[in-house]
């Protein structure tokens, strides 16, 4: 049965902080389409302080390193996006307490937590462009392999980043009604929404650190996993 150890889920986060440091103007200037444009911004301040602070943090288990995650993101994340990623961490945390390894079964029931606690926070459902647009399909993936049981994590993980990659031209064409730019009506219409490319982007990078062959075919993610 294959496993996911603390070791691979502390290299995801080491990614995604290098994925949204590398693209904080990029993230911003896709928020200022409809948005306020300091998503990139907002979220990079905090995950600098992840990529300085995680190789000293203490790690004794999964939901122990995810909850002081979850605690940096609420401190240092301006915005909606603080309170909505802190969520997430420390959702996520819950399920994994006391764990250093998960079974893909585990993995995908913490990403679910996490997605439920997102939902709960933020009052955001399917198809109110947001990150959940992504989030969702891919927690909905998660659960389909883990009933299937596969081993070929390679293969989960390259179907995840599809799933996510694809949302970003499904819900271009969506109003907003969740966010700031919610605010904006019909204007958010034909933009791209920040927090789904983040969450491809995300993915796309997870891919190509952990060796899987795997392009996006979002122009937007093309350029912010470039």
């Amino acid at each position: 049965m294959a496993t996911i150890s603390l070791n691979t889920i502390e290299k995801g986060i080491d990614t995604t902080a290098d994925t949204v440091i590398r693209n904080e103007s990029y993230f911003s200037d896709l928020d200022g389409l409809a948005g306020d444009g300091d998503f990139g911004t907002s979220l990079a301040t905090g995950f600098k302080v992840i990529k300085k602070d995680l190789p000293e943090i203490d790690k004794p288990d999964i939901g122990a390193m995810l909850l002081k995650l979850s605690m940096i993101v609420s401190k240092h994340v301006g915005g909606s996006s603080g309170p909505i990623w802190g969520t997430g961490f420390m959702k996520a945390a819950l399920p994994s307490k006391g764990k250093t390894d998960l079974s893909l079964t585990e993995f995908a029931a913490m990403i679910g937590n996490a997605v439920d606690g997102i939902m709960a926070r933020g009052g955001a459902q399917l198809g109110d462009k947001t990150l959940l647009d992504a989030l969702i399909p891919v927690s909905e993936k998660l659960k389909e392999h883990a009933a299937s049981g596969t081993d070929d994590l390679s293969a989960v993980l390259r179907d995840c980043a599809e799933i996510a990659d694809k949302a970003v031209d499904e819900t271009r064409k969506l109003v907003a009604h969740r966010g700031r730019a919610s605010q904006v009506g019909e204007r958010s219409a034909d933009t791209p929404d920040p927090g789904i490319v983040a969450i491809a982007t995300i993915l796309a990078d997870w891919c190509k650190a952990n060796g899987v062959d795997y392009a996006p075919n979002a122009a937007e993610v093309q350029k912010a996993s470039a």
